[in-house]
């Protein structure tokens, strides 16, 4: 059994490594270990995105599990009602999503979506940092409201990002109650992490009743797992003592490197089609993101 361990470490120690650092932002950020897991392992290792995809669901579960009993155990606000709601929609939404559309889905389109999504998280986080810091407390519309817009929201993240890449919701969530909600990040993050894990658990229980596990994911995963499980809490530690500064730039640049990550390692597949597809959706991502800031006014 321990030579078993060691081979499985020495096969995938990069992965291990890499994870290291993924799950420390998985605790204290709005993006799963999966965002640092998925482009890893599909841009890095050159992996199919359903693989990349299924180790995000597999490492998170234990990752942003365990970062989240650490939330609960040291009662930290969340905006409950949202979360509800998000968890209802994840639970309807991502079974059609996995089993129903992601295999219809092209290996660069994921990629793309990816990418786009995240780097026009980044940019909008770099425009308007400093007030989304000033931002105290939460303003909830009402609960009826809360309940469905979370539900909404679950539901497209269940059908598109985290089915696809494994991770999302989070950053879903996320901006919603930033945007939206003027909701304080020392709120936001906690109820981002709370639903990444429950999609990541409902994701991998999917996953094994369905027997959909892609290859290989299993051996990283138990390389990954234990490495992941001290990480994550360590992230929701640091981030109640971080400057919200210094945490809004980390997640900006993350979002930001990958992109250019995606765009360097795809530039032989980017047409000047492929491109203009790609700005016209990072333009829509962020008329949406303007559109739910313009809502909270």
């Amino acid at each position: 059994m321990a030579f078993e361990t060691w081979h499985l470490l020495g096969e995938h120690w990069p992965i291990a490594l890499s994870m290291a650092l993924g799950s420390y932002f998985a605790g204290s950020t709005p993006m799963g270990g999966g965002t640092v897991g998925f482009p890893v392992l599909v841009f890095g290792f050159d992996y199919p995105t359903h693989v990349g995809r299924d180790f995000s669901l597999a490492v998170q579960s234990i990752g942003m599990t365990s970062a989240s009993l650490l939330i609960w155990c040291r009662k930290q606000a969340l905006a409950r009602t949202f979360l509800k709601g998000s968890i209802i929609g994840v639970t309807l939404g991502l079974p059609i999503g996995l089993f129903a559309i992601s295999p219809w889905v092209s290996e660069f389109a994921v990629k793309a979506l990816f990418s786009v999504l995240w780097a026009s998280f980044g940019i909008y986080h770099l425009r308007y940092g400093r007030e989304l810091r000033q931002q105290t407390g939460f303003i909830s519309h009402h609960q009826s409201t809360d309940l469905r817009v979370g539900i909404l929201l679950g539901i497209i993240g269940g059908l598109t990002t985290v089915a696809f890449t494994g991770v999302g919701i989070d950053m879903l969530v996320y901006s919603t109650l930033i945007l939206m909600y003027r909701a304080n990040i020392a709120i936001a993050i906690p109820t981002s992490v709370v639903i990444m894990a429950y999609a990541s658990v409902y994701g991998s229980v999917l996953q094994t009743l369905s027997g959909a596990w892609s290859p290989g994911v299993i051996e990283q995963w138990l390389t990954a797992a234990p490495v992941v499980a001290l990480g994550a809490p360590l992230g929701v530690l640091v981030v109640s003592r971080l400057a919200p500064r210094t945490n809004i730039a980390i997640v900006s640049v993350l979002c930001l490197a990958q992109f250019a990550w995606f765009l360097l390692i795809e530039r032989q597949y980017l047409s000047p089609l492929s491109v203009l597809l790609l700005i016209v959706l990072a333009a829509t991502t962020w008329g949406l993101l303007i559109k739910l800031k313009d809502l909270s006014n």
